[in-house]
């Protein structure tokens, strides 16, 4: 069989299935500029969640439009309207993609939607080797980074040139001012800046606020200044960590959009976060990094550049975790004191002043 995305052969209109949270869609942006250099003049959309159109507008040089995906019951990541789905997929057989490529999963729930499409022909991973195709369908591989993966679906379907795994996140001069004015609100020197970002989606994935707190304590007093993000959402969580901490640290709660909060890791010395969305900024920005992974499957999601980034991760029988709530009074977390993650701030912070 012929390779679906076979550049003597350059589809008019591409179609990408994933509809997942900023921190995955972050990790498909290698392949996302893989497919725009490969196919400048092809007409390229995400289809994918609502919330992900300020990440269309970001990444404009890649993707040229949003389709919003109405959710299915099986997809947690936003509320499922099935009702919508018969309309949904008219407009997408209206649409007339020439190739649609599904990057969300092994390809179990998403394959049949992708295959709705309407598209003259599509790749994607399957779950079972028997539904294996060349050049077309790859069986799913579970040992791969999330970046990789989608890289190797990409090159099994004829983009021999899809390699960089890079990431990368545009920020405006508006995003750079508006960080500044932050910075300037509370006396902050980028030069002694350090990040603790102790929000995730999933209780499961957040280390405990009283070891954050007390990492932020330990960083303050060696002379490091101690800014805290978060969402809205999370202004009380990062309260009780201040509260908790004791010593003067900035709270930026709530103070920050995508933008700005990515202008803010760029600017900032190290960031100490959970594995989540603001990890992969850290890693697109190149900014030194101490995440503590609970639950997630680091082998998937950990930053690629291990001496840049540094992940802290238990090893427990029940990890990767599936559960929003830990059930079992979260061992992965618990497994990961204080002490090492102040340790391996302090050496990160030393990297900094090596390869400066």
């Amino acid at each position: 069989m012929t390779a679906v995305l076979d550049p003597a052969r350059p589809p008019e209109r591409i179609a990408v299935f994933r509809a997942l949270q900023l921190g995955d869609m972050l990790c498909s942006v290698p392949a996302f500029r893989a497919l725009r250099r490969a196919f400048p003049q092809a007409r390229i959309a995400l289809v994918g969640l609502a919330g992900a159109r300020e990440f269309v507008q970001r990444f404009s040089a890649y993707i040229d439009e949003l389709l919003e995906f109405p959710g299915i019951s099986a997809f947690p990541e936003q509320a499922a309207n099935e009702a919508a789905l018969p309309e949904f997929y008219r407009r997408m057989r209206d649409w007339r993609a020439d190739v649609a490529i599904q990057l969300h999963g092994s390809g179990q729930q998403s394959n049949p939607i992708v295959e709705q499409f309407g598209a003259d022909r599509w790749v994607g991973f399957v779950p079972r080797a028997s539904d294996e195709m060349p050049g077309a369908r790859m069986l799913w591989p579970d040992t791969l980074p999330e970046i990789e993966r989608y890289l190797a679906l990409l090159r099994y379907a004829g983009l021999d040139d899809a390699n960089e795994s890079g990431l990368e996140f545009p920020c405006s001069e508006a995003d750079q001012a508006e960080a500044t004015r932050l910075l300037d609100e509370h006396s902050l020197d980028p030069d002694k800046i350090v990040l603790i970002h102790a929000g995730a989606r999933l209780a499961s994935r957040r280390w405990p606020i009283s070891r954050f707190s007390a990492v932020a304590r330990g960083l303050y007093q060696e002379g490091w200044r101690v800014a805290l993000t978060g969402t809205a959402g999370e202004r009380d969580m990062v309260h009780a960590l201040r509260q908790q901490a004791a010593v003067p640290v900035a709270d930026l709660s709530g103070r920050t959009h995508l933008g700005s909060m990515a202008a803010l890791v760029r600017t900032s010395r190290l960031l100490v976060c959970n594995d989540t969305g603001v990890s992969h900024i850290a890693a697109a920005m190149k900014t030194p990094s101490v995440v503590v992974a609970c639950g997630s499957d680091t082998r998937r999601w950990a930053p690629l550049d291990r001496r840049r980034h540094r992940v802290l991760a238990a090893e427990v029988p029940c990890r990767p975790c599936a559960y929003e709530t830990c059930p079992f009074g979260h061992p992965c977390a618990l497994a990961v004191s204080a002490a090492e993650v102040h340790a391996a701030a302090r050496a990160q912070l030393q990297f900094i002043e090596r390869t400066a």
